[in-house]
């Protein structure tokens, strides 16, 4: 494994930044993360934990050819809301592969789970079309790792605002989510147990909990009573059609990820949301 090197994109983000958090963890690999801001201060703080860090673009193929030099394997992700759905199908079937031409060993794609279910959801959709280029590449090994919503995106502007939880859904809809620091265990154990994984597709969650349990369990969190509050669909809509879609489809469909068989098969316990709760700073 020493001579063995990773190269992992989303390295400052949350995926990719937790992924190379448990390889730093772990041990064992050669770690080079791909920034387009090498000066920031979370690239340096990656380059004091002894990561290599290169410059490059999910839209630059020179830069990209460049990260790959060497590389064994690769952690993908992109982003959609920065790049926008058919950008990101470009960024993550470019990446594919430039990798695959370079020789890379094991490729692990960061997909979202039920991407396989014709969904109908934009962003699920163009993932799926991105799983499907990784497999017909013909690489040695892959995987690909598909979560479901993060706990963390309960804490985002969109969502928490003084003594509201806001969404689309319904109180009573359950959601399943996942930490993303568990989504980096899944993201490190793909390359530090390869064999195992070899060509694995695998959903992963933590808990499934409504808008209501999620409301009252943050509420120490935020100083606060908190109270859940349904977003009208069409004001959704408004904002995104894309967002709109997938917050139908959770109320019709919803993930389905297996969470104690994965447990099971793969010896890692994702977190709890009363557990991810607990992680938290409290309000002062």
């Amino acid at each position: 494994m020493p001579d063995k090197l990773i190269l992992i994109t989303g390295a400052t983000g949350h995926q990719g930044g937790a992924t190379l958090r448990h390889l730093v963890k772990r041990g064992g690999f050669m770690l080079r993360a791909l920034t387009r801001k090498p000066e920031s201060d979370a690239a340096k703080a990656l380059a004091a934990a002894g990561v290599e860090i290169v410059a490059g673009d999910l839209d630059d193929d020179a830069s990209l050819a460049r990260a790959l030099d060497d590389a064994w394997g690769v952690y993908s992700v992109q982003n959609t809301w920065e790049a926008g759905v058919e950008k990101e199908e470009i960024q993550g079937k470019r990446l594919a592969q430039l990798a695959r031409d370079q020789g890379v060993q094991r490729f692990v794609y960061a997909s979202v789970s039920s991407a396989q279910k014709d969904t109908g959801i934009p962003h699920f959709d163009n993932k799926f079309r991105i799983e499907q280029t990784v497999k017909g590449l013909g690489f040695p090994s892959y995987a690909i790792i598909r979560p479901v919503f993060f706990m963390e995106n309960l804490l985002s502007p969109w969502s928490l605002a003084g003594d509201k939880l806001a969404m689309g859904l319904a109180p009573d809809t359950k959601l399943q989510m996942i930490a993303v620091d568990d989504i980096g265990k899944f993201g490190a154990k793909a390359f530090a147990d390869a064999d195992r994984m070899e060509n694995a597709e695998v959903d992963i969650a933590g808990d499934s909990v409504t808008m209501t349990e999620a409301a009252a369990a943050l509420s120490p969190v935020v100083g606060k009573a908190l109270t859940y509050q349904q977003i009208p669909i069409e004001q959704v809509r408004q904002q995104s059609e894309d967002v709109a879609l997938m917050t139908e489809w959770f109320e019709r469909v919803g993930y389905s990820a297996d969470i104690a068989g994965t447990e099971q098969r793969y010896g890692i316990r994702a977190l709890t949301f009363t557990d991810w709760v607990r992680t938290l700073p409290r309000h002062a």
